[in-house]
């Protein structure tokens, strides 16, 4: 798993700066400073993985508010390439069963910490106040998983990408207000799932199943140059 990130991680990176040398016509006119605060709502997920469905996991990630912001060099009025890192701590209630026995549930604590590159295109209306924006996101999450009922605790990571669209109004020529949509993924298929720590002596739930969460939010853009 660890050699497949850093492999696609390098091919992605690698895409992002000759699409950002592409496109420079112009030295960069600001970096700019995003400022975020989204909900991000519920979702499912399991994994079943012997042939009697005896050994499984089903549960979901619970809604919250996710946090962070990000540096952005504009490469030219309609291209941005940013750093970010967000922020969701939040519960997922799960139901499983990894040994001979009846079924356990544990209300997991869970904290999601996405460290991303995104190229965004924009585009303006001249003269407008109002400037739209869509993107992708590729990077890595960070996940904190704690079992309240025995202490266990585990952190994974996790390549993850997402896509998000919007509008920033310019309240200033320094100052705007950001609303987007967005929708974040782990994936998990490709190397193995959340360890989820539920037993002692390293036994654990191990197995395959894809994180994905819609959000809505916004937050505050800052031009520093």
């Amino acid at each position: 798993m660890v050699s497949f990130t850093n492999y696609f991680m390098k091919k992605y990176l690698l895409v992002v700066a000759i699409f950002a040398f592409c496109s420079l016509s112009s030295s960069a006119q600001e970096i700019r400073f995003n400022a975020y605060s989204s909900f991000m709502f519920a979702d499912q997920f399991d994994s079943y993985w012997d042939a009697g469905n005896n050994y499984y996991y089903n549960g979901k990630l619970e809604e919250g508010l996710q946090w962070g912001g990000g540096f952005e060099y504009m490469v030219n009025d309609m291209l941005g390439i940013e750093v970010s890192y967000l922020r969701q701590d939040t519960n997922s209630p799960t139901r499983y069963r990894y040994v001979v026995g009846p079924d356990q549930f544990t209300n997991f604590d869970l904290g999601l910490n996405y460290i991303m590159v995104a190229p965004t295109r924009y585009f303006r209306a001249p003269g407008s106040p109002v400037e739209g924006f869509v993107g992708m996101m590729g990077g890595m999450l960070i996940a904190s998983l704690n079992n309240p009922d025995n202490g266990h605790k585990n952190t994974v990571t996790k390549l993850a990408w997402g896509i998000k669209g919007g509008g920033i109004y310019w309240a200033s020529d320094r100052m705007g207000v950001k609303l987007q949509a967005e929708l974040m993924s782990a994936v998990q298929s490709v190397g193995g799932g959340f360890y989820f720590g539920t037993g002692g002596g390293g036994a654990g739930l191990s197995s395959y199943s894809s994180i994905y969460q819609f959000g809505l939010g916004g937050g505050l853009v800052f031009k520093l140059k």
